[in-house]
């Protein structure tokens, strides 16, 4: 069974506890505290960084890289289109996630200047983006939706000017997976 190091709070290791109950991948967790991390970590990780996912003492790092082998080594379902075009998209898009949304959020986590302007940029190019892609559910969907449960429940930030995100975030909602994730989320203290 593999062993999923882990920490609530970190939107990179809900990707892959949503993606290891889409696939229905049973997994134990060993959670990690982020302010005060073990030696052995680095280890398992020379940065240092959760999620990092063991199985029978083979270690892997980094969430996407983590979806990726979960997508080749539990192939069903499938959260990846067949159709290589549409998966390099799938690709572009979570890359570019990192610039509009992620690197705005944990700036507004520091406190940094400009950071709200930045995130609603990012948002708002999120929205537009939501509104113009129809795709089934996926690793899109694993990549974004992390933040915007965080961004919303523990930074309280207001996604009504965004309506594509206000209704992906309440349709995602309906899965298991996320309302599982969405329940962790409002457990948690705001940052």
């Amino acid at each position: 069974m593999p062993t999923l190091y882990d920490a609530d709070r970190c939107p990179y290791c809900a990707r892959v506890r949503i993606a290891l109950a889409e696939k229905r991948v049973p997994f134990e967790v060993v959670e990690i505290d982020l302010a005060n991390r073990p030696d052995w970590l680095y280890d398992k990780n020379p940065l240092g960084k959760v999620p990092v996912l063991d199985e029978d003492g083979w270690v892997l790092p980094e969430s996407l890289v983590i979806l990726e082998y979960l997508e080749e080594r539990y192939p069903e379902p499938a959260l990846l289109p067949p159709d290589p075009a549409d998966r390099a998209e799938v690709r572009y898009r979570i890359h570019r996630f990192e610039a509009a949304v992620a690197k705005p959020y944990y700036a507004l986590r520091r406190g940094q200047d400009g950071a709200g302007a930045a995130l609603e940029r990012g948002l708002a190019e999120l929205d537009a983006e939501q509104a113009a892609w129809a795709h089934p559910f996926g690793l899109a969907d694993i990549a974004y939706v992390p933040w915007l449960l965080r961004i919303r429940d523990m930074l309280g930030v207001d996604l009504e000017p965004y309506p594509a995100l206000v209704d992906w975030v309440e349709r995602l909602s309906e899965r298991p997976s996320v309302a599982a994730e969405a329940a962790l989320v409002a457990a948690l203290q705001p940052a």
